[in-house]
């Protein structure tokens, strides 16, 4: 079975996972939404107009990552176990960080759904307090770890991570 997203023509197509094993798979991503010092007071203080802010983009994730098939064009739709979306507010510089993480047995991972659930929490922290700065910026969003499947095991290593 060749694992493909294209087929014998060249044409764009859902890879056929239907011999694949289920296996747990696990997927955790992360990203960050970089701002001035004032909007990041305004959301930990919760006084955000639109209202709270990491409450709402945890919300968000939660909601895209489980439509990421409706999303991203030839991912499969996935019944996940969890999704979990964690915040870490930070000072130097400015910043609200996200880490997400999926889980689901199936014959394919999840690395789309935990991508797919940072980019849309980001997207969610920029929308929330956009009319008081709009110069913040979103990114980058990378994967972090993920398990499970034939392609084994695979953790960011350390040289190369973001702050």
């Amino acid at each position: 079975m060749s694992l493909s997203h294209f087929d014998e023509n060249g044409a764009a197509q859902m890879v056929d996972v239907s011999d694949k094993p289920e296996t747990l798979r696990i997927a955790r991503a992360r990203g960050q939404v970089r701002m001035r010092p004032e909007t990041l007071e305004l959301i930990r203080s919760s006084k955000a107009g639109k209202g709270d802010v990491l409450g709402t983009a945890r919300l968000a994730g939660i909601m895209a990552a489980k439509r990421t098939s409706e999303l991203i064009p030839l991912c499969h739709p996935l019944a996940l176990s969890s999704i979990k979306v964690e915040f870490e507010t930070a000072e130097d510089p400015p910043r609200v960080g996200f880490t997400t993480e999926v889980r689901c047995s199936g014959p394919t991972g999840v690395e789309m759904e935990a991508l797919t659930a940072c980019a849309v929490v980001g997207l969610t922290i920029y929308d929330m307090v956009k009319a008081v700065d709009r110069s913040m910026s979103i990114g980058p969003i990378e994967l972090v770890e993920k398990s499970g499947g034939r392609s084994g095991h695979f953790v960011r290593q350390a040289d190369i991570d973001q702050p």
